[in-house]
């Protein structure tokens, strides 16, 4: 375990926040296979909160059983992001992170995210004005650097430390990578050696040995999963118990059928209509993968017209393939 301030990081993994995934329903299913020390939100707009305050209520909110929680905001006004940091504190939040690693091109053109790796004086003022807003601890998630040539964690890393923030999560790839190629973590080992605040490490984590390998090799205090956890929900606490030498339990094909349906009902149930059935017809093709037949699950879910129909997809599925090992639904 580890500790950001006065919040007990116990077990020492972490759910990452991954955009149209980790909602509260997702948090707390993962929370409930056990594992799970940390779960922070889905990044949320400085933008959207301040300027329509309640259009993010379906991004920020959470149960009391996911705690702790970190709710994840991002934005490149400084004035903006204190207002939101304020906003959280009142929502109950134990944490609040800033993002400076998202890749992707929408959050980017807004001048967050990733693209503030580019612009450390004005991250300096983003981050002394988030401390100054709230009195709750304060954590930042980065990547390595904006590109291979301008690879600058360590001073991101100062920058955060001398402005009061007081815990670094960094992922190894710098953000011209986006997903592809490796997570580095020699990077993450060397801000690990220079830092005084806990450092939490990210990418390529997609096994249990993954997180071992992680520790051993980088010396992170917290290693947080994501993409792994979406096909896998099993994952983090697969990695607790490799972690603690006990036995590893590969989830069966009746399990996931049971987690799988489940989850999707409460999704269904939560959700309007329409954007019910795309969101589980998201969930569902990450859900899906990996066990028998699981490509012609995925084309029947995606062709579903109806939550009936794709709860029927889902049931016919897992009839045969259960029956056929011998198993009963």
């Amino acid at each position: 375990m580890f500790k950001i301030r006065d919040v007990v990081i116990d077990p020492p993994l972490v759910l990452a926040p991954v955009a149209g995934h980790t909602d509260s329903l997702f948090r707390q299913a993962i929370k409930s296979l056990g594992g799970c020390g940390l779960v922070v939100s889905e990044l949320v707009s400085t933008e959207g909160m301040t300027r329509n305050p309640g259009n993010a209520d379906h991004l920020t909110h959470f149960e009391e059983m996911e705690r702790p929680i970190s709710i994840q905001i991002f934005g490149r006004d400084p004035v903006r992001m204190a207002e939101s940091a304020r906003m959280v504190e009142a929502m109950g939040a134990d944490i609040i992170d800033i993002n400076v690693g998202c890749p992707v091109k929408k959050v980017v053109r807004q001048g967050g995210g990733s693209n503030l790796l580019r612009d450390l004086p004005l991250l300096e003022k983003i981050f002394k004005a988030v401390r100054a807003a709230t009195a709750k601890p304060l954590t930042v998630k980065i990547r390595s650097g904006w590109d291979r040539n301008t690879i600058n964690a360590i001073e991101v890393l100062k920058l955060a430390e001398a402005s009061g923030v007081e815990a670094l999560t960094i992922h190894g790839r710098a953000r011209c990578d986006m997903f592809s190629g490796r997570s580095d973590w020699s990077i993450i080992a060397r801000v690990k050696r220079h830092a005084r605040i806990p450092i939490i490490g990210n990418g390529d984590v997609l096994a249990p040995q993954d997180a071992d390998r992680m520790f051993r090799e980088t010396g992170v205090d917290g290693v947080m999963l994501g993409r792994g956890v979406l096909t896998n929900p099993w994952l983090i606490r697969q990695c607790w118990d490799y972690l603690n030498g006990t036995e590893v339990k590969q989830a069966s094909l009746s399990d996931r059928a049971e987690f799988m349906t489940a989850f999707l009902r409460k999704v269904n149930d939560r959700l309007p209509p329409p954007v019910a059935l795309g969101k589980m017809k998201k969930l569902g093709g990450c859900l899906s993968k990996g066990f028998p037949g699981s490509a012609h699950l995925r084309a029947r879910l995606h062709s579903s017209s109806t939550a009936d129909e794709l709860f029927m997809a889902l049931e016919e599925h897992f009839a045969g393939q259960l029956g056929a090992h011998g198993r009963r639904p």
